[in-house]
């Protein structure tokens, strides 16, 4: 692979990039193993396609949000880099498809040039903190929730107490108690809130995930000051990284840790941390986001348009007041989230003389513009028209929301993306009054991993597989009753019946008919799902799930052309564990660098957190030499103890080495702490070295 050099302002991202260069050269010259490799590209977006020899970037947008030269810049790569395709995920991020491995720090390195990043877009690190896409002009929002979900993605990237977790951590800002960013399936989520004196705070819940084991949040605090969320979250972080599960995948998220030790204890261990927390308080600056450039209020002539009726649906079921008189938000729906690059450059031409330079990505995977007089709406209108971006029923039951599933992902089982656009032609063309109801969601994931979030929809399908003669054919598990409760409060989807993909159609027709001919007045979905009861559903989709009725084009599936065939691949999503002596030892010791450094720059903290991670790294390896594979940290730290120090095959001074290692959280990070610490670490590893050749198993 050739050498590059970069341009660019700030050292710390240069750095980080030429390491990545460093460690695929490393890798294909067999320096690196396979599975650690992984890894360390997933912690810096890059990801295994279900194609073999390509990668997925995932590029990590803050709470969605990225100005129209950022969008062109992304264009630009994809272009030059992927398939020419721009990809919105339901966590406001942007994905690039079919990239060249060896290409990804080039790529990188001109992404970073308009100030967008890969760091930490996949793997076990902090996920993009995601925040409602109305953030900011939200009428009904207590306060701007948008710098505080930048303040918190600031924080912890390449923060090093979050770097190499048992699995990944999603953060979510809900604008208000209408809770649009689903703080409820989220491992943190907060809700604005201002107390009696009109102090800013934030109702949190924790432990929420969707996934094959969904399970809801816990509310920890109703109101929690605004300058205490990062100090918890980072107490969070550390409880997670040293508690939580690390070799079993399925049982490694934060939900799982709460549920085996208890949300009391949990909380518990989370105050003991919050002693070496860097910060006691932290105070957001609320103006550190540019405001956007405004957009001139049009004064051209009238615009007649092809179809106005078309207009006021729109207007209906697209564009909202602003909490800012005289403005207005307009929704710009993108069927399966898929932008080529040459509409997308169109697209920034023809919106930027009506709109703020601001776009923000939707939970829906769809583009909020925003600060849009209402003199521009109509030739906003018109310009969006003409590239056919005008779709009516934002947030609508015709609005589905999908993962890549099969087309791209390793972990699909069955098709999700075309299946998506069959179902929304299917609520235009038979159910047309449906784009105005927006209490009911249709969500669809490729497996039951829920990247899709079939598991919060009140009509959720994932895809599946059924045997049948003999032969093997494309299916979908139905979920009903999911969704958005308020407040931080949902509800999670329930199982109900499999059925053969290609009835996914007559699943949903059959299913709207249904409510719609049944429901007294008002009633929502929930308030009819839980009247009639899952039983009732199953009965009235069982016929659907009658497999002597089989028809030959039902072996194949949704998109494709040849007989269905399941080929799932090994997912990414989590990273993968590698338990190999040496590269823990040469992990000690690129931490210990890194100690070192952050202790010469002054960062007492981050110093303290290098040193601890050389601690239980050292600690694991001299463990795996003697046959012990620890599932969590504070195992190790316990078997360590029990096997070397009880046993005298390492003296340790303290007597101990969990007293030892766990002064981290019984002292303030000072400089004196530090540099003692760093020390002992430095010891530590040292004489693990030296013993290394007298352990046996």
């Amino acid at each position: 692979m050739q050498s590059f050099r970069t341009e660019l302002e700030n050292p710390v991202v240069e750095q980080d990039i030429i390491d990545l260069e460093k460690k695929i050269r490393a890798f294909r010259e067999g320096q690196i193993h396979e599975e650690r490799f992984r890894s360390l590209r997933l912690a810096r977006g890059v990801y295994g396609q279900r194609q073999p020899g390509v990668q997925m970037v995932r590029i990590k947008l803050p709470f969605g949000k990225l100005s129209m030269k950022q969008f062109l810049r992304i264009a630009d790569i994809a272009d030059e880099y992927g398939s020419s395709n721009m990809h919105l995920t339901t966590r406001q991020d942007i994905q690039i498809h079919y990239v060249n491995l060896d290409r990804t720090p080039e790529l990188w390195a001109k992404l970073e040039q308009d100030d967008i990043t890969l760091r930490e877009a996949c793997g076990n690190t902090v996920r993009n903190v995601t925040a409602s896409p109305t953030a900011g002009i939200d009428p009904l929002e207590p306060f701007d929730v948008s710098p505080y979900a930048h303040a918190v993605f600031s924080y912890f990237l390449r923060n090093p107490i979050c770097q190499e977790m048992g699995r990944k951590i999603k953060i979510a800002f809900s604008s208000s108690e209408k809770d649009t960013a689903y703080s409820f399936i989220h491992d943190v989520g907060l809700i604005p809130k201002l107390d009696a004196d009109g102090n800013r705070g934030f109702k949190v819940v924790v432990g929420g995930g969707l996934g094959a084991q969904p399970l809801l949040a816990y509310p920890v605090y109703e109101f929690l000051p605004a300058n205490r969320i990062i100090p918890f979250m980072e107490a969070i972080l550390r409880v997670f990284d040293r508690y939580g599960e690390r070799n079993n995948r399925n049982k490694a998220r934060m939900k799982f840790l709460i549920q085996k030790i208890g949300l009391e204890e949990f909380l518990a261990l989370v105050k003991e941390e919050e002693l070496a927390n860097k910060v006691k308080h932290y105070e957001i600056v609320l103006d550190m986001l540019d405001e956007p450039a405004l957009p001139e209020i049009y004064q051209g002539e009238g615009i007649t348009l092809r179809d106005e009726e078309h207009y006021q649906k729109w207007l209906e079921t697209n564009v909202f007041e602003q909490k800012q008189q005289g403005y207005y938000g307009v929704y710009v729906k993108i069927p399966i989230g898929d932008i080529k690059t040459d509409k997308g450059r169109a697209f920034i031409a023809a919106i930027k003389p009506y709109v703020a330079d601001e776009i923000r990505i939707t939970q829906s995977q769809s583009l909020l513009l925003k600060y849009v007089p209402e003199n521009n709406i109509r030739p906003l209108y018109y310009a969006l028209d003409k590239l056919g971006l005008t779709l009516v029923g934002y947030d609508s039951v015709a609005d589905v929301t999908t993962c890549p599933g099969t087309d791209t992902c390793n972990l699909g089982i069955s098709n999700s993306m075309t299946l998506a656009v069959v179902l929304e032609d299917l609520i235009y063309s038979e159910f047309p009054d449906l784009i105005y109801e927006n209490n009911l969601k249709i969500k669809i994931s490729g497996c039951m991993n829920s990247c899709g979030q079939h598991g919060l929809a009140e009509i959720g399908f994932h895809g599946s597989s059924l045997k049948v003669n003999g032969k093997v054919i494309p299916a979908v598990q139905v979920m009903l009753g999911g969704g958005i409760v308020g407040n931080g409060e949902g509800r999670v989807a329930e199982r109900v019946i499999k059925t053969p993909s290609k009835r996914a159609t007559d699943v949903l027709r059959v299913l709207l008919k249904d409510y719609e001919g049944n429901k007294s007045n008002n009633e929502n979905f929930h308030a009819y799902y839980d009247r009639q009861g899952k039983d009732y559903f199953y009965r009235l989709l069982k016929p659907l799930a009658d497999l002597t009725t089989l028809q030959p084009e039902e072996y194949v599936d949704w998109g494709h052309e040849e007989t269905f065939s399941t080929a799932i691949g090994v997912g990414e999503c989590a990273g993968v564990v590698v338990d190999l002596v040496a590269t823990l030892l040469y992990e000690s010791e690129e931490k210990l660098g890194w100690a070192q450094k952050s202790f010469d720059a002054g960062a007492w903290a981050d110093s303290i957190y290098h040193s601890y991670s050389v601690y239980v790294g050292t600690a694991k390896a001299l463990l795996l030499k003697k046959g012990i594979n620890n599932s969590t940290q504070m195992a190790v730290i316990k078997d360590f103890d029990k096997y070397f120090v009880e046993t005298s095959q390492f003296k340790l001074t303290s007597g101990s080495f969990e007293n030892e290692v766990l002064q981290i959280n019984k002292h303030e990070p000072s400089e004196a702490f530090a540099q003692e610490y760093l020390q002992a670490a430095t010891s530590f590893l040292q004489r693990a070295k030296e013993a290394m050749e007298e352990v046996t198993v």
